[in-house]
């Protein structure tokens, strides 16, 4: 019987794979595997059943341990956690919400936001303003003609992406050493967005380009050196070989094994500028809002310089990470000290995420 897909059986699924494909993920990922253990009083047990389903599935907790050897990125999943069934929920008060603010400078952003010094983008879906307090010496905010940021579609996101690209091209043109481009999205005040209008924003850095970016490259050159092989490939084969994959045009993309938090996604492109890259982005979140009901996500592109560095960027691709950041209405925050300092711990199964955004269904599994 084969082994069935889903994140606690990871360690199997691995050595059923080829001796090729198991050979490279145990090259790029340790999986490990501990039981947590608990001696609940009896008047507990009642409360346990009805909120986990029985009191056996708590007293001894499986746990795995996925930790990305090249990158030391690494994630607890909780097979307590992971085997709930993913929450695709959609609050019906988010949208008045958000309607309640139509009206705000970001409406009509020629007159309520400030433009770069090197003036404005505009798109066909969105206009660019300087961004008051900077993150850098140029960041710029790509502002979207859409108030409501969930109304999105691959094509809007495909002019959102151009729109922060021809910003960055100016960047570089008002200042040659601002080649260092970062374009980020924080969909809501529960991903970051301090403006509920829809909006991403850009920057572009001088010097080198920002740590985790550059420790990234660092560790695909170190990998390439010792394996003569290319990360991100053999990033992409492991996932795939393991049924993570989402078939895109243009693209390459999977649900990650070691996500920052819950069900993060990697899409591989080549260029940034290539628009079935920004499109395949724009499907996944299409598919994020509608298939799995998320309200609130990050978005971060990793893009190689502008212009010629003393660094190595030939064989880094562009690199897209979306994540979801929960439920809007939740007071409480998907991000505490084991993630800020420690290992990420997420409770949705890649398994289950990369097979409802591949056949379109929640419960598909």
């Amino acid at each position: 019987m084969p082994t069935k897909r889903k994140i606690t059986n990871l360690s199997a699924l691995i050595s059923g794979l080829s001796p090729e494909d198991r050979a490279l993920a145990e090259r790029i990922f340790d999986v490990s595997t501990t039981t947590g253990r608990l001696d609940p009083p009896e008047a507990m047990h009642a409360w346990i059943s009805k909120s986990f389903g029985s009191v056996d599935r708590v007293t001894a907790q499986r746990i795995v341990k996925v930790t990305n050897r090249i990158t030391l990125e690494g994630t607890l999943f909780n097979e307590l956690r992971a085997s709930r069934p993913l929450d695709t929920g959609v609050s019906l008060d988010l949208d008045r919400e958000i309607a309640a603010t139509e009206g705000d400078p970001f409406c009509h952003p020629e007159e309520g936001t400030p433009a770069d010094v090197f003036g404005r983008v505009e798109g066909e879906h969105a206009t660019t303003a300087s961004n008051v307090a900077k993150y850098d010496g140029f960041h710029g905010v790509i502002v979207f003609d859409d108030h409501n940021p969930l109304h999105l579609t691959p094509e809007k996101v495909a002019g959102y992406v151009s729109v922060g690209l021809q910003w960055g091209r100016k960047a570089l043109e008002a200042d040659p050493k601002a080649r260092y481009p970062f374009l980020m999205w924080n969909c809501l005040w529960r991903a970051g967005g301090s403006i509920i209008h829809g909006h991403a924003q850009v920057t572009a850095t001088r010097g080198t380009h920002y740590p985790k970016v550059e420790r990234l490259r660092r560790a695909a050159s170190a990998y390439k050196t010792e394996h003569g092989s290319d990360y991100f490939s053999d990033l992409n084969n492991v996932h795939a070989s393991l049924g993570l994959d989402i078939p895109l045009e243009g693209v390459r993309a999977f649900a990650s094994l070691s996500p920052i938090k819950e069900k993060e996604l990697v899409v591989i492109g080549d260029e940034p500028a290539d628009p079935s890259l920004s499109r395949a982005v724009g499907a996944l979140l299409e598919g994020y809002v509608h298939n799995l009901g998320v309200r609130a996500f990050n978005v971060a592109f990793y893009m190689p310089p502008l212009g010629p560095t003393q660094e190595d960027w030939s064989d880094f691709p562009t690199v897209v990470y979306i994540v979801d950041r929960g439920d809007p209405a939740n007071r409480t925050s998907d991000m505490g000290a084991m993630e800020l300092y420690a290992a990420s711990v997420v409770a949705s199964d890649p398994f289950r995420v990369a097979e409802a955004l591949r056949n379109g269904s929640p419960d598909s599994s």
